[in-house]
C-alpha cells in the first residue's frame, strides 16, 4: 500500500472535495481521483461516496480513515525522532484547553521555559471540550484539557474510553464570581443568585455536549434567574467587557491574583453556587508524553496549587 495514498484519503475527507484536496496536495485533480480509486480497489472497500454535494465518508471508510491516521501520526513520530540533528530538532507542543486564566498563566510559564536556542512549533487552542476531544482525534494535537459539570461524569467518560483516550483528573471546583472592582456588589463577602438578577452575565459562547440540544446544557450550566447574557468566544474580551462595565459579572474557575489586579477585577464567594466542574487531561492511549508535554503538565499542576 503507498503511504502516499493514505495522506490523500485523509486530506479529501478533510476538505470534502476532490479539486480542493488536490489543489492542498499540489497534485493534479485526475491524479488525486485515480490514487484515491486504486487505494480503493487495492482494500476492496468504498472509502467515499461521490455524491453532488461532495465526497461522503462511509461507514468502513470512516474505519479506515481512523487507522489510516493513527498510522501516518505513528510515522509523523518516528520522522520527529529519527530525522536530523537532535540539537536543531523542533521543539513540538500543541494543547486544546478550555478557556481558563490559571492554564493561560501556566501557559504563560511554560513558554518562559522553551529553549530559545531551537526551532519551535508551540500551538495553545482554546475551545469547548468537545472540540478539544475531536482536536486530538483528527486534527494531530497530542494533548487536551477539558472542563465539564460533573453530571455529565458519566457521559465524558464513556466517550473517552470509547474513543481509546486517557484521561485524568487535574481538579475539580466550584465557579466563583468575578466582577469589576467598581461593581455594586464589589464589596459583598458572599453574593447571592438573587443579588445578582438586575445584572448582566457574561457567559462562554460554546458550552458544548453533543449528545444534549444547547438549551439543556444551558439549563444545566447557567442560572435561571439571569436574563440578560452577552455570550463571547473570546477570553480577553470578556476580561475587557467586565473591566469597563460595573454592571456585568462571570462566573469563571478561581483566576490568579495577578490577572486580576490588570484588569481591575475582583473574586467574589457565592455560597448559593454548589455546581462542580471537573478539568481532565486527556491524550491517546497509544501516545508517549514527551519532555515538553510534561514540563506542561508539572506548570498546569503548579499553578492549581497556587490558585485553587
Amino acid at each position: 500500500m503507498n503511504i502516499m495514498y493514505l495522506k490523500y484519503a485523509v486530506e479529501v475527507e478533510k476538505t470534502r472535495s476532490i479539486s480542493r484536496a488536490a489543489q492542498k496536495l499540489y497534485i493534479a485533480q485526475p491524479n488525486l481521483s485515480r490514487a484515491i480509486k486504486e487505494l480503493e480497489d487495492d482494500l476492496g472497500i468504498t472509502i467515499f461516496n461521490r455524491t453532488p454535494h461532495g465526497m461522503q465518508v462511509t461507514d468502513e471508510g470512516e474505519e479506515f480513515l481512523e487507522r489510516a491516521k493513527k498510522i501516518l501520526r505513528r510515522i509523523e513520530e518516528l520522522e520527529d525522532i529519527y530525522s536530523g540533528d537532535n540539537e536543531k530538532k523542533t521543539q513540538s507542543f500543541s494543547v486544546s484547553v478550555p478557556r481558563s486564566s490559571y492554564m493561560s498563566y501556566a501557559f504563560t510559564r511554560f513558554v518562559a521555559g522553551i529553549d530559545n536556542s531551537r526551532p519551535a512549533e508551540i500551538f495553545y487552542k482554546e475551545t469547548n471540550s468537545s472540540r478539544a476531544i475531536t482536536n486530538i482525534l483528527e486534527a494531530g494535537y497530542r494533548l487536551g484539557i477539558i472542563r465539564y459539570a460533573e453530571v455529565f461524569d458519566r457521559y465524558f467518560e464513556e466517550r473517552l474510553d470509547r474513543k481509546k483516550l486517557a484521561h485524568e483528573m487535574i481538579t475539580e471546583f466550584s465557579y466563583v464570581l468575578v466582577m469589576s472592582k467598581n461593581h455594586p456588589l464589589a464589596e459583598k463577602e458572599d453574593v447571592t443568585f438573587e443579588d445578582l438578577e438586575p445584572y448582566t452575565e457574561i457567559a462562554h459562547a460554546d458550552p458544548y455536549v453533543p449528545s444534549l440540544s444547547m438549551s439543556a446544557v444551558r439549563k444545566e450550566e447557567l442560572p435561571d434567574n439571569i436574563d440578560r447574557r452577552i455570550f463571547l468566544f473570546e477570553r480577553a474580551s470578556q476580561m475587557e467587557l467586565l473591566s469597563h462595565n460595573p454592571n456585568t459579572f462571570m462566573w469563571i474557575s478561581p483566576m490568579p491574583k495577578e490577572a486580576m489586579e490588570r484588569y481591575g477585577l475582583v473574586q467574589k464567594r457565592c455560597s448559593c453556587n454548589t455546581k462542580v466542574y471537573k478539568d481532565v487531561l486527556i491524550y491517546r492511549k497509544d501516545y508517549k508524553l514527551t519532555e515538553l508535554d510534561k514540563r506542561f503538565i508539572a506548570e498546569v499542576y503548579k499553578a492549581r496549587d497556587e490558585i485553587f
